[in-house]
């Protein structure tokens, strides 16, 4: 009965806790945005990085009108990778509509279309465009953006409103060829003259961004580099309403590590902080966008609000002075694509932290780690699933044995309590002292099925969240109708299975013996069996896993203790 009380209140505090973050996000106070009226970018628009203790850095406006020799038009490049499909733009240099051509939005479901042919109807409309990331629609409009500011007494250099020119208007990574440069040149009256040169490698969502300034003129030039991201707020418009992610801002720094900073903290207060090395990021369910400086250096991060409900997150360099006719390479990345760990732990540090497993980061990472090494042995996301189940249930084997091991007593005892509670109806003090003698007499832990439970919860959370987070797990299949796992299950047969076994399960364990609770708890297959029908297959598919594994451990031990009194 206290076995039922306590997984009663644990299964309810779990779903309070997922539908409190689903109201936070749908409901808690958001800044009122009115998308057709947002502005396009100019210069007055205030997205400029304002270096508030920095001394001696040109920030007024007559700084921003970078005087050209001769004023080119803008135009947008395209370029073209085996990962990329995006667009330049010669204002700036800025990298707009950037697409993830190896991921599509959405996966056709090839048995369902068949079964659908089968009877008659149109197969199932998916979009299978790629992930949009950069994005120049102003309604979704996110932008990575990139420049140089002078400091005063220096020659203007160009940021990311100036007007750059080209050799091309279109690039493409050709076939053979590892990797692929997109320069763009501006220079001004007194002899400054700015490359900046993108660099696409094969395979890569790593893009190289060098800003070579050649100081032609006579006098030393000094200044910064600065690359920021700039958006409106991330809406997920094909995203699982019971599965809420993070977006928003991150900042790493060697100080304070990972750090969110979400939209509504950006709007109460700018952050300022200076650090060695670090990278600031904007994050979304499955994909991330960072700009990384070099980590030798001292960087300063900054956000800020800007107009038209744009938010901006960036960096910029310690101030570098620029000889007469010498030449300087200011460098930083930009990474944009999905987050696979091992991926970006060899781009920058803790940049695989934007998978985001919250404080259950220290047991989630080890978890990811045993997907992936049984992924490479089995080659099927799906089945790693099952072998993670398998390895957490051998982890635990001891544990689970000891609580199943007390409920089977319980099991065994419950008619007898059943008989004291009816002979003690009116006299609840004395049916609790009669209780505690029988647990007593039999050697019956009452707490004992649940404290061994109450252990594994932080693993099992840990796992949802690694399924949750995890971008190998989108779109992949795992046999039959299941080609998605991070989609519905689109015949419900999983939650279905779901519900079955944590029937028979249920079968196992003693029944409360208030009538009451008995009736709750016979509903709870029912219910949990609706509410994952809108979970994600792989979600699903491993409860259906554990579940099944729980009950062949628990019936094995209850037969055991059956034959042991016999």
């Amino acid at each position: 009965m206290e076995n039922m009380r306590v997984l009663l209140v644990l299964a309810f505090m779990m779903t309070s806790y997922l539908i409190w973050e689903a109201w936070q996000l749908d409901y808690a106070p958001k800044p009122v945005t009115n998308v057709s009226e947002l502005p396009v970018i100019n210069d007055s628009d205030g997205d400029l990085p304002v270096a508030g203790n920095v001394q001696n850095i040109t920030t007024n406006k007559n700084a921003e009108v970078v005087p050209m020799l001769e004023a080119p038009t803008d135009k947008i490049i395209t370029v073209v990778t085996d990962v990329f499909s995006l667009e330049i733009d010669t204002k700036g240099g800025t990298i707009r509509n950037l697409d993830l051509l190896q991921h599509p939005r959405e996966k056709v479901n090839t048995v369902v279309n068949d079964l659908r042919a089968m009877i008659g109807l149109d197969a199932e409309e998916k979009d299978e465009r790629p992930v949009r990331l950069f994005n120049g629609n102003t309604e979704k409009l996110f932008l990575a953006q990139s420049g140089l500011i002078a400091n005063n007494g220096s020659s203007s250099a160009p940021n990311h409103n100036a007007l750059f020119s080209s050799d091309k208007d279109q690039y493409a990574l050709a076939i053979g060829e590892d990797s692929l440069s997109v320069p763009l040149y501006w220079q001004n009256k007194e002899g400054l003259v700015v490359t900046k040169t993108y660099v696409f490698t094969r395979g890569s969502y790593d893009i190289g961004v060098n800003q070579t300034v050649n100081n032609n003129s006579t006098k030393a030039w000094s200044g910064r580099q600065y690359a920021q991201l700039m958006r409106v707020p991330f809406v997920d418009d094909k995203g699982n309403t019971f599965i809420r992610t993070y977006a928003g801002g991150v900042v790493y720094t060697a100080e304070d590590l990972y750090q969110k900073i979400d939209y509504e903290e950006m709007e109460d207060e700018d952050l300022s902080v200076s650090t060695l090395g670090g990278w600031s990021a904007m994050i979304q369910h499955y994909f991330a966008s960072a700009w990384i400086p070099p980590v030798d250096q001292k960087n300063h991060f900054y956000t800020k609000k800007s107009k038209g409900f744009r938010y901006v997150i960036g960096s910029y360099s310690p101030a570098f002075e620029v000889t007469p006719q010498t030449e300087s390479v200011f460098t930083s990345h930009l990474f944009a694509g999905p987050k696979i760990q091992p991926m970006m732990e060899a781009i920058a540090p803790g940049l695989e932290l934007t998978v985001d497993y919250g404080w259950l980061t220290i047991i989630g990472k080890p978890i990811y780690w045993l997907l992936n090494q049984i992924h490479g042995y089995i080659g099927n996301w799906g089945l790693s699933i099952l072998g993670v189940t398998l390895c957490i249930k051998l982890l635990f084997f001891k544990l689970s044995q000891a609580s199943f091991r007390s409920m089977a007593k319980m099991r065994k005892i419950q008619p007898r309590l059943k008989e004291l509670k009816d002979k003690f109806e009116d006299d609840r003090q004395r049916f609790n002292t009669e209780m505690m003698a029988m647990y007593k007499r039999e050697k019956v832990n009452p707490m004992g099925g649940c404290l061994p439970i109450l252990v594994q919860i932080p693993v099992f959370i840990s796992l949802y969240w690694v399924l949750i987070e995890t971008v190998e797990l989108r779109q992949a299949g795992l046999t039959l109708w299941i080609q998605d796992l991070s989609a519905q299950d689109p015949f419900f047969v999983l939650p279905v299975i779901m519900g079955i076994t944590m029937k028979l399960q249920q079968s196992l364990n003693p029944a409360p013996i208030d009538p009451l609770q008995a009736k709750v708890m016979r509903m709870f297959p029912i219910i949990f069996t609706v509410f994952f029908l809108f979970f994600p297959a792989g979600l699903v598919f491993y409860w259906v896993c554990n579940n099944t594994l729980s009950f062949l451990q628990q019936w094995y031990i209850t037969r055991q203790i059956e034959a042991e009194e016999n």
